[in-house]
Formats: structure tokens, C-alpha cells, sequence
């Protein structure tokens, strides 16, 4: 049967049953827009969860870290060679914690066609000196552009210019936590003791704020000259080596490569933040999950719509395959009307899904923990757009199918008699 027959068809069946049609067509509609924006606004919450860890932790970090010595001197005594060694209360070893040869490291890693960037750090455990308390804390000595451009870290000064601390001696930018802790304001001078009993005076040029309160309550930020100055090491002094990726899953293989090379530590982005991407899988799931039910939901509306069309329409079918239409061709006019329906439906649920996303973009949300978000979060990845496209009309089709296999099936002499 030609096929501009078979759409003519389904169209007149179609309209007969306009209202019918309709409902079907609203409860693809609204599957498919609340697919849409539920996975745009859950992927949205998922990036700014895992940005405030993951955009401020390098994909790879290579350090020294303080340790035990893997051999005592008892094993170097041959009169004890054949004895079996316990020892208790073993202290670390008196290894320096900065990164020997640190600037040769970092050429290799720039020659590095993987390498997006190389960010110098140094992390000096200090006492802020408030009247007659200290206060504990931690100053990153970091190469402030460079850590702005890998790390987004003026995204988070909250008050003041990240640059001073480039441009101005002896500056400091304050956690925030730290900051309301101290009662410091920008323009003050804070007194800090580090470790080893150095005493420096530094400007406040600035707060930072991660949104993570306990790091924001520790720790702040001054130029890695100002803390070089400060625990009065030379200017090679580098205790952290921050490795920004292209594609960052390449990090571990990465990681054990160069530690290998250079003998120092190094952990991956994957490895120490695995609890994160674990959260945004299992929230991504829920989320498709719920989507994907939707669909089901509207899926079986429209097999019972189809149904009653076909117990409604028997005499329809019965005259049609009367006069020469074969049973192929009535399954396809009713898998059309299903199509159309899931086509036309799953268009005006993704334009209403991209207007809910932009709705949603629109609503403030603002807090002080999360000074760089002003709005809710929405994903307007193509993908939940073709995903969404792709289940309206796989789910339509088998909504479709079986009805239009029972009316392929009518036998038009048992109606005709029957009437």
C-alpha cells in the first residue's frame, strides 16, 4: 500500500479521536520536558558540587611525604643478619620535605604535550599572633597567575585584588574563616610564627572563600616569594608541584609514570577524590532513572489510549482490510499514529525542557559559603536533549506496536458478522 495512503490514514484516525490524541500528546510533552529539565538541573548541581573540590585540586600533585625509613640500623649489623627484627615506636626519618631539583622537573612536565599547566606551591604550617592567642593555620605559597589560570583561584577573593599579592611585599590573603576568626580587616596587619619560630608582619590584601568551611578556617594565601622570605629558604624552595591535565583521566597512569621517573610522591586526582565522583555517578543515575520512568509512564498512556482507539474503531479496521488493506498495513498506520504522537510530542518537550532550564538558570541562589554562584545551576549538554529525543520515540514505538499487532490481527468477516 503506498505510504501516502497509509499516512492519510492515521491522520483521519488521529482526528477522529482529537481529544484522545491530545492527552497522549501532553503526556509525552510533559515526560519529556520534566526528563530533560530534571537531568539539565542534576547535572547542573553535580558540576558545582564536585567544581568546589575538583576545580581547585590539581590532577596530579607531586610532593615528599614525611615518612618512616624503610630500613633500620639493626638490619645493616651482620651479627643480627639471621634474626627476625621488632621494633616498636619507629619515628620518621629526617627527609626534607621540599622537592629537590624542582625546576628541571617542571621543564620536563612543560615539554609534556599532556600537560596543561604547572603550578609552584608551598604549604607552611604558621600561628597567627591574635594579642595574647595564637591561632593555627596554613599559608599556601602559590605563583599567583598561575594559579588563577589553572585553579580559577580569583574566582573565590571574595574582597580585594588576587594580584596584590603579587605586587605587594609581605600580603596576605586571609580564609575567610580565618579572617572573621582574627577579626582582621582588609588593610590590617597580622603577625604570624612559623614552625621553625620565624616572625613576619603581613598586610591583609584580601579574603578567600571556597565554600568549604574548614578549609576556609585554616587556610590562606600570600606569594610563594613571601613565604620563601618567611620560612627563610632560597628561592628553589618548592615543597608542592600542582600538574594541570588536558584530559585529567590520564592522571593516574601519569602519576606512577613520573614517580617512577623522579622518585618523589605524587597522587591523582581520581585516587584522592574518589568519594566525589562516586556521588555524581549515583546522582546521575537517579536522575536518568526517574527520567527514564517518565517515559515508561507516558509510554503506557498512550498503549491504552491506542487500545481503546482499536476497540472503538473494529469496524474501521474491519472495512479497511475489506477492501484490500493487508494486515502489514494496518499495523503501520497505528505504529504511525504512535510515532507522531512520540515525534511531535517529544519536539515541544524538549522546547519546553530548554525554557524550564532557562527558568530554572534565572532563580537567585545565592549564599555566603558559595560566593561564586548567584544562580541555580542547569546542564545544557546536547546529549540529555538527543537521549530525551531518542526514548520519546523508542518508547512511543513499542506503546504502538502491540496494539497495532492485535488490529493487524482482526478478522473483518467476525466484526462484519458481528454487526
Amino acid at each position: 500500500m503506498k505510504t501516502s495512503l497509509i499516512l492519510n490514514m492515521a491522520r483521519a484516525l488521529m482526528l477522529a479521536r482529537f481529544k484522545q490524541t491530545v492527552v497522549a500528546g501532553v503526556g509525552v510533552v510533559f515526560s519529556i520536558t520534566m526528563f530533560v529539565t530534571l537531568l539539565s538541573f542534576m547535572n547542573g548541581l553535580n558540576q558545582l558540587l564536585d567544581g568546589l573540590i575538583l576545580n581547585r585540586t590539581p590532577h596530579i600533585r607531586f610532593y615528599n611525604e614525611i615518612k618512616a625509613s624503610t630500613s633500620q640500623p639493626i638490619e645493616a649489623s651482620e651479627a643480627f643478619s639471621d634474626h627476625y627484627h621488632i621494633i616498636r615506636s619507629i619515628k620518621p626519618a629526617a627527609s626534607r620535605t621540599s622537592i629537590y631539583n624542582n625546576e628541571a622537573i617542571i621543564r620536563t612536565f612543560k615539554d609534556d604535550l599532556r600537560v596543561k599547566g604547572v603550578a609552584r606551591k608551598i604549604a607552611a604550617q604558621v600561628f597567627f599572633n591574635v594579642g595574647a592567642l595564637d591561632v593555627s593555620g596554613v599559608i599556601n605559597g602559590i605563583d599567583v597567575e598561575e594559579e588563577s589560570r589553572l585553579f580559577a583561584f580569583e574566582d573565590y577573593v571574595i574582597a580585594g585584588d588576587f594580584l596584590d599579592l603579587k605586587y605587594t611585599a609581605n600580603s596576605i590573603i586571609l580564609g575567610k574563616g580565618a579572617a572573621d576568626r582574627m577579626l582582621a580587616e582588609i588593610g590590617d596587619v597580622v603577625q604570624v610564627t612559623t614552625a621553625q619560630g620565624n616572625r613576619i608582619q603581613l598586610k591583609v590584601v584580601g579574603y578567600y572563600q571556597s565554600g568549604l568551611g574548614e578549609l576556609d578556617n585554616v587556610q590562606s594565601y600570600a606569594s610563594i616569594g613571601t613565604v620563601q622570605k618567611m620560612l627563610s629558604e632560597t628561592p628553589s624552595y618548592v615543597t608542592d608541584i600542582q600538574v594541570k591535565l588536558h584530559d585529567f583521566d590520564l592522571a593516574p597512569e601519569m602519576a606512577r609514570e613520573y614517580k617512577e621517573i623522579f622518585g618523589i610522591d605524587a597522587d591523582d586526582i581520581q585516587t584522592v577524590n574518589a568519594q566525589f565522583e562516586a556521588g555524581t555517578g549515583i546522582r546521575s543515575m537517579i536522575s536518568y532513572a526517574v527520567g527514564i520512568t517518565l517515559l515508561i509512564v507516558s509510554g503506557f498512556g498512550i498503549y491504552n489510549i491506542l487500545n481503546m482507539m482499536i476497540y472503538e474503531k473494529m469496524d474501521t479496521i474491519a472495512i479497511l482490510k475489506a477492501i484490500g488493506f493487508s494486515g502489514r498495513d494496518v499495523n503501520m498506520i497505528f505504529i504511525t499514529i504512535a510515532l507522531a504522537i512520540g515525534f511531535f510530542g517529544g519536539i515541544i518537550g524538549l522546547f519546553f525542557g530548554f525554557l524550564a532550564g532557562l527558568g530554572i538558570e534565572q532563580v537567585p541562589f545565592e549564599l555566603e559559603a558559595l560566593p561564586t554562584i548567584k544562580t541555580l545551576p542547569v546542564d545544557f549538554n546536547p546529549k540529555y536533549y538527543i537521549i530525551a529525543g531518542v526514548f520519546s520515540l523508542v518508547t512511543t514505538y513499542f506503546a504502538g506496536y502491540f496494539p497495532a499487532r492485535k488490529a493487524s490481527s482482526i478478522d473483518p468477516v467476525d466484526i462484519i458478522r458481528g454487526k
